[in-house]
């Protein structure tokens, strides 16, 4: 009965550094799969293709007309602005500017009209401003 012992002696040292460049190359792998496949498209910027412009969209308060202008890029809204503003309009409908400016400001930062949230204190002037600000994107869209 002879037994032959077989003794394997494994270094400490390279047996570490082969398991972190073995996790290092893993995690590279990884990285690079994720880096490089292909990014998933929101439904709504596929949707939203415009000619680029300014257009507007008249409201009518009693007897007085403003219009709502919406600048857009083919693919971005720029800004929503009143023009046509009379001082008597503006004194008479003090919320108009305000509301124009807080929707502006949520309209670009989410290229949608969308979820937009406003106060209640300017809550009907808020949709007034809404539904000409959608109205003059609608002339903008492409067909």
């Amino acid at each position: 009965m002879s037994t032959k012992t077989k003794i394997v002696v494994l270094h400490m040292k390279e047996m570490i550094y082969t398991l972190i460049f073995a996790g290092l190359g893993i995690l590279l792998i990884l990285l690079l799969i994720f880096m490089f496949l292909p990014k998933q498209k929101d439904a709504s910027t596929d949707t939203m293709r415009y000619v680029a412009g300014v257009y507007t969209s008249t409201i009518q308060l009693n007897d007085n007309t403003m219009d709502v202008q919406v600048a857009v890029d083919e693919d971005r809204i720029n800004s929503v602005s009143l023009v046509n503003l009379d001082e008597t309009v503006a004194t008479m409908y003090p919320l108009m500017e305000p509301a124009v400016e807080e929707i502006a400001e949520q309209i670009i930062s989410k290229q949608s009209t969308e979820n937009i949230k406003y106060s209640e204190d300017n809550q009907y002037t808020s949709m007034v401003i809404l539904n000409a600000v959608n109205d003059a994107l609608e002339k903008a869209l492409l067909e």
